[in-house]
C-alpha cells in the first residue's frame, strides 16, 4: 500500500503527556513513526520535538491537522507540518565568489540535497553564465545606497512569486536591511567565513591572520537584523599555521564554507532545525 511521509515539528512549554498525546492521535489515523527526536531546554522549560511519519493513502494534510487539533490546543503547541512529496524551492544569492553556490548546485544535482533552485540572484553579472548552463532563472539585482529599498522589494516579490521556501546567501556580500531580515526571519541562511562569534563583518580571514589564530572556520546561521548575530545552525574549523598568509587562509576557508553551508541547508530543508530564541535546536 502506498504511504506518504510527513514531518511534524512542535514546541511548547514542557508538560507531562506531550508525546503520548501526539502519538496517540497519530496512531488513530494509522500513522507509522519513522523518526522521533526530542529536546527539553531546561533553562526556558521549552520542549521541542521532530516526528517523521508515514500515513496510509488517502490521509492528507488536512486530516492530520484535524487529528492533532486536540493536543495542539491542550498544550498550546506551535506546530509545522511538512509534506515531503513537495520539493522545497530555494533562491540562491551570490556576489562574485561562486564556490559555495557551485557546491550547493552540485549537491542538488547528485541528490544529496533534495531541493529545486527557483532562481539565482546576484548584484553582479559574473554568475549569469552558470545559471544559464544549469537552466536556472538568473536575476541581476544591482544594489547601492540609493536603490537598496527598491532592490529588496524586488527580491521580496521574487520570493513570493517563485514560491521560495528558503533564501541562501552563498557569499552574497551585501547586508540585508532590518526590514527584510525581520520579514524573512528563519527563512534566510547565510555563510559567514569565520567561526562566529569571532571576527564578524568584513575580511574575517585578514582579522584572523592579524590575531595569529591557529584555527579558522565557517559558520552558517539564520540572518537577523544584527550583523552576523543570527542563530547558528552549523560550524566547522580547521587547524592552520602561523606561516600561512591571509590569501592562504582564504583558500583553505573556501572548502570549509562550502561544506558548512550545504550541511546547514540540508538540515533546514529536512526540518531538523528549530529556532529557540537566539539559538537553535538541531536534530541530527
Amino acid at each position: 500500500m502506498a504511504e506518504h511521509l510527513f514531518i511534524l515539528n512542535l514546541c511548547c512549554q514542557d508538560r507531562p503527556g506531550l508525546v503520548a498525546s501526539v502519538t496517540t492521535e497519530l496512531a488513530a489515523i494509522e500513522a507509522n513513526i519513522a523518526e522521533s527526536a526530542q529536546f527539553w531546554d531546561r533553562q526556558s522549560d521549552r520542549f521541542f520535538m521532530r516526528l517523521a511519519f508515514t500515513v496510509p493513502e488517502g490521509v492528507d494534510h488536512e486530516a492530520i491537522d484535524r487529528a492533532l487539533d486536540s493536543p495542539v490546543e491542550r498544550f498550546g503547541m506551535k506546530t509545522t507540518l511538512t509534506d515531503t512529496t513537495r520539493r522545497p524551492r530555494v533562491i540562491i544569492m551570490v556576489s562574485r565568489f561562486d564556490h559555495a553556490m557551485l557546491h550547493l548546485l552540485y549537491q542538488i544535482r547528485v541528490g544529496w540535497l533534495d531541493a529545486e533552485v527557483a532562481a539565482i540572484v546576484s548584484n553582479h553579472e559574473a554568475n549569469r553564465r552558470t545559471a544559464e548552463l544549469e537552466g536556472i532563472p538568473f536575476h541581476h539585482l544591482p544594489i547601492n545606497s540609493d536603490n537598496k529599498e527598491a532592490q529588496e522589494a524586488a527580491l521580496l516579490d521574487l520570493v513570493r512569486d517563485s514560491g521560495a521556501d528558503l533564501v541562501v546567501l552563498a557569499r552574497y556580500m551585501q547586508i540585508l536591511s532590518e526590514k527584510l531580515s525581520n520579514r524573512l526571519y528563519g527563512k534566510v541562511i547565510n555563510i559567514h567565513h569565520s567561526f562566529l562569534p569571532s571576527f564578524k563583518g568584513a575580511k574575517p580571514y585578514h582579522q584572523a591572520h592579524e590575531r595569529g589564530v591557529k584555527l579558522i572556520g565557517a559558520t552558517a546561521h539564520y540572518v537577523t537584523a544584527d550583523l552576523d548575530e543570527g542563530p547558528i545552525i552549523e560550524q566547522e574549523t580547521e587547524r592552520v599555521s602561523h606561516a600561512l598568509s591571509p590569501q592562504d587562509l582564504i583558500a583553505s576557508g573556501r572548502d570549509i564554507e562550502s561544506r558548512v553551508l550545504a550541511r546547514a541547508v540540508k538540515l533546514h530543508l529536512e526540518r531538523r532545525v528549530m529556532l529557540n530564541g537566539r539559538k537553535t535546536v538541531v536534530f541530527d
